[in-house]
């Protein structure tokens, strides 16, 4: 009797014992694998300079350790006497869990992978938008593959799904609209993350992101500016960065009439070379050039042409090259001219003729207090 119950109780013991070592050793063994494997893929990723094996690295965390959970439980369930329907429920709640699992490491790697194009290869404008659009919809195509996978019939959802996506689209008119012209915007070429913009309503900025409902901007001061996607689609707006970073500033000058107009030509283009050659944010090695405008009523103008890298190096470049020029024609002697007005008031004992040929007497005129010089 006692050798029975002995054998009973040790039954019960390994019904209990097993499925817990079996789970067990499934969860040490998969944190064993995910650190080793990782780690030797991060090694090879090194060694072949690929950085795209980061991305793979990132999106495997987390999920191997899972993946192995799942397959100990499915193999410690074998080993128990349970019912068959608590055994499809379980094995059907396993199933959905590796569905979901896998639809995760498909979103973060497609939204890993685009990233690493777009910040790598300059392929792509990825924004939070399209972020979001593929995780919505890789999610959505694993929801569908869990329900088919249960045998619950999907096709009367998506008919509802369908229905009920137009009742929201005309609820949500106007979000609706703000997502269409992000969706626009991110996929036209036209604004990319990076780029430099200025609205017609004054507002600029870097395009720091195009969300689902705005465009973030951030302007010079380190504020950060939020812009309605339909107001860029719809109205006019100056893109810095297309279609290239680098840009043209224009600066005018004026030069006294009584200077050698060839002496200032040369001076001038050696200085805007100096600053090309010599300050951040010019382009080496460029040509600058100068155009002769017109005969100002003080000043004869002309025009400097220089190239800078990006848009907000035109603030250091206007800096330098002014500075810059106003020393060197004070080192050649060449003036700087500025506006001056000569007012010409006759003496009383110089008598003028008016229209009609007689004397103007000054003594019937009021005194005025002019500035012979009025700057």
């Amino acid at each position: 009797m006692s050798a029975v119950l002995n054998a009973i109780t040790l039954d019960n013991i390994l019904l209990i014992v097993v499925p817990i070592v079996i789970i067990l050793g499934a969860f040490f063994l998969g944190i064993i694998v995910e650190r080793q494997g990782l780690h030797r893929l991060q090694a090879a990723s090194a060694k072949l300079g690929w950085g795209g094996a980061d991305v793979i690295i990132n999106s495997l965390k987390g999920l191997i350790l899972l993946w192995f959970i799942i397959g100990g439980i499915f193999a410690a369930i074998l080993t128990l006497p349970i019912d068959n329907n608590l055994f499809l429920t379980i094995q059907r709640g396993l199933l959905v869990v590796a569905i979901a699992s896998g639809t995760l490491i498909v979103a973060r790697l497609s939204v890993g992978f685009v990233r690493y194009f777009s910040e790598t290869k300059g392929a792509g404008n990825l924004t939070s938008l399209f972020e979001m659009l593929t995780q919505i919809v890789i999610f959505t195509f694993g929801v569908l593959i869990t329900l088919q996978s249960l045998g619950i019939a999907i096709t009367p959802l998506l008919t509802a799904l369908g229905i009920g996506g137009v009742s929201l689209g005309l609820a949500f008119q106007s979000t609706l609209t703000n997502f269409l012209s992000g969706l626009n915007l991110a996929t036209s070429n036209k604004l990319r993350v990076g780029d430099f913009i200025q609205l017609d309503s004054g507002e600029e900025g870097y395009v720091v992101d195009i969300a689902w409902r705005h465009t973030i901007l951030q302007d010079i001061r380190d504020n950060m500016v939020v812009v309605p996607n339909t107001r860029i689609l719809n109205n006019v707006f100056k893109n810095y960065g297309l279609p290239d970073q680098e840009a043209l500033i224009i600066l005018e000058v004026g030069v006294s009439y009584d200077t050698d107009l060839e002496q200032v030509e040369q001076v001038t283009l050696a200085v805007a070379h100096e600053v090309m050659n010599q300050v951040e944010g010019g382009v080496p090695n460029s040509d600058p050039w100068i155009r002769f405008k017109e005969f100002g009523y003080f000043a004869i103008t002309m025009t400097v042409y220089l190239r800078i890298r990006e848009y907000f190096d035109h603030l250091v470049i206007r800096h330098e090259f002014i500075k810059r020029l106003h020393t060197r024609f004070r080192h050649e002697n060449i003036p700087m001219p500025f506006p001056i007005k000569t007012s010409l008031i006759p003496m009383p004992h110089e008598p003028q003729q008016n229209a009609k040929g007689s004397a103007i007497s000054y003594d019937s005129l009021p005194d005025i207090p002019f500035l012979n010089d009025e700057q």
